[in-house]
């Protein structure tokens, strides 16, 4: 069965998705710019800025499915500029420094509201209880 995932801790959706929705043992975030829970949105910041708050935002989300950037099986990262991908992967690293999830990597045309990287991930929930 289909759960969607919510919380406050990180930016609230802002169309027609969910920030996270599971089943009973797997749970897909969607795509996480860097936007504070708060609405600041850091698209000038330096890339490694924007990596730390997206990947704090996917955090939290996966928080509120009982589960952790340790069950995280996959990772999707777009860049707006590849030449950004050292800076994102020095600071992704620090998040998954044992046994890092499998990933992929991307530059796409353009990213929502202008930020350097938004971040989706593909976890596992291990029967997670029900969130709404």
């Amino acid at each position: 069965m289909k759960r969607t995932i919510s919380t406050d801790d990180a930016p609230a959706a802002v169309g027609a998705y969910s920030q996270a929705t599971a089943t009973d043992d797997v749970v897909f975030t969607a795509g996480q710019i860097p936007l504070t829970p708060d609405g600041e949105l850091l698209a000038d910041a330096p890339i490694a800025e924007q990596t730390e708050q997206a990947l704090d935002n996917v955090a939290a989300v996966l928080a509120a499915a009982d589960a952790s950037m340790a069950d995280v099986l996959k990772v999707t990262v777009y860049l707006d500029d590849i030449d950004d991908f050292d800076a994102m992967n020095e600071t992704y690293a620090t998040y998954f420094e044992t046994e890092p999830p499998a990933r992929s990597a991307v530059e796409a045309a353009a990213l929502p509201k202008g930020v350097g990287v938004e971040i989706e991930a593909v976890a596992t929930t291990d029967g997670a209880t029900d969130q709404a």
